[in-house]
């Protein structure tokens, strides 16, 4: 028997993780206390997906454990020991503001929880594979100093600059920036994780999303922005864009997109590496541009206000460069661009919301 734990497995990634990997064959071991819902209220709550999970998966297994509780992580793992051939670690405070309200709880859930799972991995599986979904925000604000260009719908990098062609890659620097708390402790988590590949020759892995999205997220208005978006323009609730005239633009990579990823480092891993990972060129989207295709697709408007204070260390512009990623993994392909991403997720929250 080969287990794969996955934690914050009813979260967006991490139950398309269990899916995935359950598709493949693998008893799945889900760890979720639902504390998305202490974060960002009862609507956000990831406990209906849990449900889900449960009864379409015959050998997935729900652990209501916190990641901070090292007894309880040690006392799962130890379970299941050596049967555990890959750790799938996606379980998060996500939120910039949130963040701030308790520095705390961020910090532990993200820096704590992370160093606890690498610990009991190291002393109950060591050979498996320990993925880790970082962010994009352990860059901070220093995107923001990239040379922009202002158009009708969004910002972009000016054509001369290296980044214009294929986004940011992993050489830009994650020092002397503002990151928000939030992104301070998934950079404390990131560099754990490359320690423990690095230090131990633990075969970890870092990927540092985009917007992740896809039809099981579970938006809020402090995280999941195009979800959040979605279920604004779809139910006639009013949304608030923070800053930048609306006009910032992210990377979108579908869910089963990112866990694909995961399967093929699964399959021949390379300890310690850094991948950035989300839409790229192929994949990305302003905010105004956004709210134009979702109207078009629900036939609905959006009432919006349009906010001058943008969020503290929030992107203007933000593209990833996957090619490094793509050099070591050539055979992963992307199965969703923007339109299917937009047009899948408008018929799930259509069909939540009936």
């Amino acid at each position: 028997m080969s287990v794969v734990i996955v934690t914050g497995s009813a979260g967006l990634i991490g139950s398309e993780t269990v899916k995935f990997f359950h598709e493949k064959g693998f008893d799945v071991v889900g760890v979720d206390n639902d504390m998305r819902q202490y974060f960002f209220g009862a609507e956000a709550s990831t406990k209906w997906n849990t449900e889900q999970l449960k009864a379409a998966l015959p050998r997935f297994t729900p652990e209501s454990v916190d990641i901070r509780d090292e007894a309880g992580i040690n006392a799962l793992f130890a379970k299941y020991g050596s049967e555990i051939a890959l750790i799938v670690h996606t379980a998060a405070q996500p939120s910039h503001d949130w963040a701030a309200r308790e520095p705390l709880t961020d910090f532990t859930v993200n820096a704590n929880g992370t160093l606890v799972l690498l610990e009991a991995t190291r002393k109950f599986a060591p050979e498996a594979v320990f993925v880790f979904t970082s962010t994009n925000k352990v860059y901070g604000d220093a995107p923001n100093e990239l040379p922009l260009i202002e158009t009708e719908t969004r910002w972009e990098v000016d054509p001369s600059h290296a980044y214009a062609e294929h986004g940011i890659d992993e050489t830009m620097s994650i020092d002397q920036c503002k990151h928000s708390l939030f992104g301070a402790s998934k950079v404390a988590a990131d560099v754990l994780v490359q320690e423990y590949g690095r230090y131990f020759g633990m075969k970890t892995a870092v990927f540092r999303g985009g917007c992740l999205t896809g039809p099981a997220h579970s938006g809020a208005e402090l995280h999941g922005f195009l979800a959040y978006l979605i279920k604004c323009v779809v139910t006639g609730r009013p949304y608030t864009i923070f800053g930048y005239k609306g006009k910032q633009v992210r990377d979108n990579i579908h869910s089963f997109d990112l866990v694909n990823a995961f399967w093929h480092f699964f399959q021949a891993p390379k300890p310690g590496s850094v991948y950035n990972m989300g839409g790229s060129r192929f994949s990305n989207i302003s905010m105004l541009e956004a709210i134009a295709k979702t109207e078009a697709l629900t036939g609905n408007t959006l009432t919006y206000t349009l906010s001058d204070q943008n969020r503290a260390g929030d992107h203007i512009w933000y593209v990833s460069d996957i090619r490094r990623f793509r050099a070591d993994y050539p055979d992963w392909e992307y199965k969703f661009d923007m339109d299917t991403i937009l047009k899948e997720m408008v018929e799930a929250t259509i069909e939540r919301n009936r």
